[in-house]
């Protein structure tokens, strides 16, 4: 939310419920609720036209290390088959 928009009126779970009639004028009138349970912000109610709030990014992400860094090798030398076949061994 930008500076010049007022904050979202707080609406609890049991207004939303009680008053859905008037909640859904008001938003279809372009007003926005903060949706809220026991006091706790949960959501937000908007009219659809609405512009998403946008985030500032104040630095682009890098990625740092990664599977490639932990220079795992690999060890090779039996296929797989050979590998099930020792396992299984104990069954039969």
């Amino acid at each position: 939310m930008s500076a010049a928009e007022p904050w979202p009126e707080s609406l609890s779970q049991r207004e939303l419920r009680n008053e859905s009639g008037r909640v859904l004028r008001a938003v279809s009138e372009g007003h926005s609720f903060v949706l809220t349970n026991s006091g706790v912000p949960v959501g937000r109610i908007v009219p659809l036209d609405a512009p998403a709030p946008t985030l500032a990014i104040a630095r682009p992400a890098r990625r740092k290390g990664g599977w490639a860094a932990l220079a795992i090798e690999r060890k090779t030398g039996r296929d797989n088959a050979a590998i099930l076949d020792d396992l299984r061994e104990d069954r039969l």
